[in-house]
C-alpha cells in the first residue's frame, strides 16, 4: 500500500505507546500522525484504538503484545473490528491475513545475528509487508544495506533516544523511526 509508505515518509517519527500516559500525550501532539500500540488487551483495545482515531491518527496494533490475542490469523479479524488501521507482527502468517483484510502491515524483525539478517529476504517474500521494522534501530550500516537491497520501506525502532539516532537511521535509508521515548516524539 503506497498510502502507508506516503504516510510514513510524511511523518518520520512514530509514537510507540506502551501505556495510557503515553497514549494521552501522543494524542495531543499534532505532529504525530502514526501510533504503534504496544500494550492493552482484548478488553480495552477498542478503546485505545478509538482514542487514537478520534485524535485523527493512524492506529497500528502490535499483535504480539496485546494480552489475550493468540498468534492465529482469526485474531487479525478481531483487531480489524476494533477499528485499527494496521498491525505489526513478527509472524508472516498474521501479516498475510491483515493484507487480505486491507490493513496496513509492518513486519517486525529483530536483528540479533547474521542468521536473522539473512532471513529478512525470505520473510519479506513470504508476506510482502507494507513496511519492515528493524530492531534495534541503531545500526545505520545495516539499515543502509537492507534499504539498498529491498524496496520495502524500513522503520528503525528500538533504542532510538535522541536526534542523532533519528537522523542516523533516516540518513541510512529508513523512512521513519518508532520510539517509546516521548522526547523523540517532539523531534
Amino acid at each position: 500500500m503506497s498510502i502507508f509508505k506516503d504516510l510514513l515518509e510524511e511523518n518520520p517519527v512514530i509514537a510507540a505507546v506502551k501505556d495510557d500516559a503515553g497514549l494521552e500525550k501522543c494524542c495531543q501532539m499534532e505532529d504525530i500522525r502514526v501510533v504503534f500500540i504496544l500494550y492493552g488487551n482484548i478488553c480495552n483495545l477498542s478503546e485505545i484504538v478509538e482514542k487514537i482515531r478520534k485524535a485523527g491518527k493512524t492506529a497500528v496494533v502490535h499483535m504480539d503484545l496485546i494480552g489475550g490475542i493468540s498468534g492465529r490469523e482469526i485474531a487479525v479479524q478481531f483487531v480489524k473490528r476494533s477499528g485499527a488501521d494496521g498491525i505489526i507482527s513478527t509472524k508472516p502468517a498474521l501479516i498475510n491475513e491483515a493484507r487480505k483484510l486491507d490493513m496496513f502491515t509492518v513486519l517486525r524483525v529483530f536483528l540479533l545475528d547474521s542468521m536473522a539478517y539473512d532471513n529478512i529476504e525470505k520473510e519479506i517474500r513470504l508476506c510482502r509487508p507494507d513496511a519492515v521494522e528493524i530492531l534495534p534501530g541503531l545500526m545505520p550500516k545495516v539499515i543502509r544495506k537492507i534499504s539498498e537491497q529491498h524496496r520495502t520501506p524500513l522503520i528503525a525502532g528500538g533504542l532510538i533516544s535522541d536526534r542523532e539516532d533519528v537522523m542516523g537511521a533516516l540518513d541510512a535509508g529508513a523512512v521513519s523511526v518508532s520510539s517509546t521515548n516521548e522526547t523523540v516524539w517532539n523531534m
